[in-house]
Parts: C-alpha cells; sequence; structure tokens
C-alpha cells in the first residue's frame, strides 16, 4: 500500500500548510491512538525541538491521543534520539517527536518511534493512515487518556549519554565547543560534556522559537569554526536542530564529516575489541570511507540515503556501525537510531585512548574528490534502459577501474538526475562526471 502522508522519516511540511496543520495533527494524534488503543490505555510520550510552531502542535496531538484513550507523558524540549530511548525507558507504547531536524523553523514534522525505539514499521503507519479516512469519534469521559508532565527527563537522557563511556575515561583536559544549534539539545549537550569532565563553550544555545538551525548546527558550522579557532578549543561539536546529527571541527578549523566520523568510531573499535558484523553507509559515502573499513578486513555495506534504510542493513547484517556523510550515525549498541551526542563521545573516546589530536586521528580515511552534477530533465528516464548514458558510464568506470566509482540515480522529490563520480584526482573526476551529464542532458 502506498503511504499518503509518511515519508522517510514521518511526517514533516510547512506550517500552516497541509499537512501541517492543526485540524490534520489533531486527527493524526487519534488515528494514531486508534492504532495503539487496541491493547488498553497505551501510554505515548512526546517530545519536540525548539519551534515556535512545537507548542501548537503539541497540543493538536495530545488532544487526538486522548480523544482515542492514549496516556500521554510530555518530555517538552528534547532531542529525537532522547524520546527513542525514553520511549524504552517508559515502557510506552510508542513515542513522538515534533521536529523538522535540520529545516528551517518555519518547517515541523512528526516522527514516530515503536515501543523498541524503532522507526515505525511500514504496516503500522498504514493502519495510521487507514484510521485517517474515517470518522472522528472520541471514547466515552470514563476511556478518555490523561497527559502528565515527565519529571526529570532530561536529567535521564544526560545521564544515559554520560554511560556511553567507561567510567574510567574521563574528558578531563578538554576544551570543547558545542553548537547546539539552537535547537534541542540546548539544554542536554552542554552537561553532558562538562559532566565528564571537559571545559565547554556552548554556542547557539539560546533558542527563540525562529533560530533553531539559523545559520548555526551541523548544517552551518562556520561559526563553530571560528569559535574553536577563537577559544582555542580541542575540538568543536556541532549538532542539528533535532540532535541526531554530527559534525565536528578539529583544532586546526577542518571539518569533520559523518564519514570521517564513523571511520575514526570503526578504526577505535576495531584496535578496541575486534569489528564483528562490519559497518554501513549509503549511495554517498565516500569511496574512502569503504576503503579505509575494508582495509580493517571488515564488511563495508551500502544503502539508501536515509537513516531508516541504513537501519534497516545494519539490522540485516548484524552491524553495529552505520551512517551517512551528513552526520547521522547510529551505534547500534548504545542507542537505536542517530544520536550526535553518543557519536561524538564515541569520537572522544578515541582521542582519550589514543592520546592523538581529532585531525590525526581522522587520517584514518583519506576522502576521496567526489563531483556531484544535478541534471534536470524534461521527462522520466529509465536509466538503465538508455544505451547512451549506459555507455557513457561504462567508459567511465573503465577509466577509473578501482580508483573510483559512479553513482547515477534519480532525486525522488525534483525532476533531476544526479550523477556523482569519485576518483584519486579531483580534475579528472570532474571531467568524468561531465561527460555522463553531457550523456544524460542529450537524453533529457
Amino acid at each position: 500500500m502506498a503511504r499518503k502522508y509518511f515519508g522517510t522519516d514521518g511526517i514533516r511540511g510547512k506550517i500552516g500548510r497541509y499537512p501541517m496543520t492543526p485540524d490534520f495533527v489533531l486527527k493524526l494524534g487519534w488515528a494514531a491512538g486508534k492504532v495503539l488503543a487496541s491493547n488498553g490505555h497505551p501510554l505515548v510520550v512526546i517530545g519536540k525541538d525548539t519551534r515556535i510552531s512545537g507548542y501548537m502542535l503539541e497540543s493538536a496531538l495530545q488532544a487526538g491521543l486522548v480523544a482515542a484513550g492514549v496516556n500521554i507523558r510530555l518530555l517538552g524540549p528534547m532531542p529525537t534520539p532522547a524520546v527513542a530511548y525514553l520511549t524504552r525507558a517508559f515502557r510506552a507504547s510508542a513515542g513522538i517527536v515534533i521536529s523538522a531536524s535540520h529545516n528551517p523553523y518555519d518547517d515541523n514534522g512528526l516522527k514516530f518511534f515503536s515501543s523498541t525505539g524503532t522507526k515505525l514499521p511500514d504496516t503500522v503507519e498504514e493502519e495510521i493512515e487507514a484510521w485517517l479516512e474515517k470518522d472522528f469519534k472520541t471514547v466515552s469521559s470514563a476511556e478518555l487518556g490523561k497527559v502528565e508532565r515527565a519529571k526529570d527527563a532530561a536529567g535521564r537522557y544526560i545521564e544515559f549519554c554520560k554511560r556511553a563511556l567507561p567510567t574510567d575515561v574521563s574528558l578531563k583536559g578538554l576544551r570543547i565547543v558545542v553548537d547546539c544549534a539552537n535547537g534541542a539539545t540546548y539544554h542536554v549537550a552542554p552537561d553532558v560534556f562538562s559532566e565528564l569532565g571537559a571545559e565547554v563553550i556552548a554556542i547557539a544555545n539560546e533558542p527563540d522559537g525562529l533560530n533553531i538551525n539559523d545559520k548555526c548546527g551541523a548544517t552551518h558550522v562556520e561559526e563553530l569554526r571560528d569559535a574553536v579557532q577563537r577559544y582555542r578549543a580541542d575540538v568543536g561539536v556541532a549538532l542539528d536542530g533535532d540532535g541526531d546529527r554530527l559534525i565536528m571541527v578539529d583544532q586546526r578549523r577542518s571539518i569533520v564529516d559523518g564519514d570521517e566520523i564513523l571511520a575514526i568510531i570503526a578504526h577505535h573499535r576495531h584496535q578496541e575489541c575486534g569489528l564483528q558484523g562490519g559497518v554501513v553507509g549509503t549511495l554517498m559515502s565516500n569511496l574512502g570511507l569503504e576503503k579505509s573499513i575494508r582495509a580493517l578486513d571488515v564488511p563495508f555495506y551500502r544503502a539508501n540515503v536515509g537513516d531508516r534504510y541504513v537501519i534497516e542493513q545494519m539490522n540485516l547484517h548484524n552491524c553495529p556501525l552505520g551512517g551517512e556523510s551528513s552526520g547521522h550515525i547510529i551505534v547500534r549498541d548504545h542507542i537505536t537510531t542517530g544520536d550526535g551526542i553518543i557519536a561524538a563521545l564515541q569520537v572522544l573516546r578515541a582521542m582519550h585512548d589514543s592520546g592523538k589530536p581529532l585531525h590525526e586521528l581522522k587520517k584514518v580515511m583519506s576522502k576521496y574528490p567526489q563531483t556531484l552534477i544535478n541534471v534536470p530533465t524534461r521527462q522520466k528516464i529509465k536509466l538503465d534502459e538508455s544505451a547512451p548514458i549506459q555507455e557513457a558510464v561504462h567508459q567511465v568506470e573503465q577509466q577509473l577501474g578501482d580508483r573510483g566509482r559512479v553513482l547515477l540515480r534519480a532525486s525522488g522529490t525534483e525532476p533531476l538526475i544526479r550523477v556523482m563520480v569519485e576518483g584519486e584526482d579531483a580534475t579528472e573526476t570532474a571531467a568524468l562526471a561531465e561527460d555522463i551529464a553531457s550523456a544524460v542532458r542529450a537524453a533529457a
């Protein structure tokens, strides 16, 4: 069954435009509640990021859930991975996050977690959508759900994060700049690192409902780079609006992206206790990451873009680590979803154990130059059936051999064909990508 509302990361859109309207979210809460309420009075935990629209959507969502007979525990502003953890900690039937992640403040969305802290199965999302087509009917007064605010949700999550480091590992002596993106980690991330012994300088930690992800956080690291230099910090940590992404900055102001972070954690794990199962990246993960992992004699798997698909491959191959270039890093023996704070702690532990600064650690991976060209199309092209395109790809792959790779895929949201070529030489890579792009333009 094709889903009408749920995408790969829940439901998302512009506030005031369907479906991000109070009436739809009210009905969505009711529909989700009807699916969950088949087992009596279930408990649902709700967290949100710092967008001004979160209050409105939270009120509508809880009204719908209560009308379906569901009990609610409100967590307040809380990172997405914290909601995944607290769903399990409170033995809740489900968890819901009101957030649009790294998007601007005037977007918002809803993401659902199952009782195990994982994304809802497709079948459950389809069942919720089926209830959305039915008439809204409130349960009797005696069956209405109740709402209460969770006590010390932030403190619970802080302690959970701290347990990601052994008790004999301290961050004392490290000066860390933490960019909270004016988002959901503003009141937890600085405390995690400082309580573990680090000297913390927090920036973008004063949310006003409108400044989430605004020239800050994991998608805009210039301010963090400047702060690392200004405060002579050892490392910079950039989280996004809902705390599930991580980008780091070393003491030389260089950016350390998700591929490099994943490589650092994998190499540290391998040296510490071996790395069983392998590592999962995506189709867009840099070839340097794949070669770095395979050099450990450890399998490397590629998933479709999206943390949902990364987690699917991790489960399929029983991999402890997975992630995306954008900074979604899943450390499966600690958390069921991407968690920027947990991932940062793994890198900081590698720095502690090795005695090496971040700019030395990231040398475990040599990043290949990558050229990406978006080719607009007037019509849908079946890439595997176009002889000229396939011939152009074949010629480039022959020229690159094992020195690079080619990725050709249609955008899922725009009339575009994305042409990506990686290789050892940036000039050659750019020229070869243009050769394929020209063949695509001729066919489009």
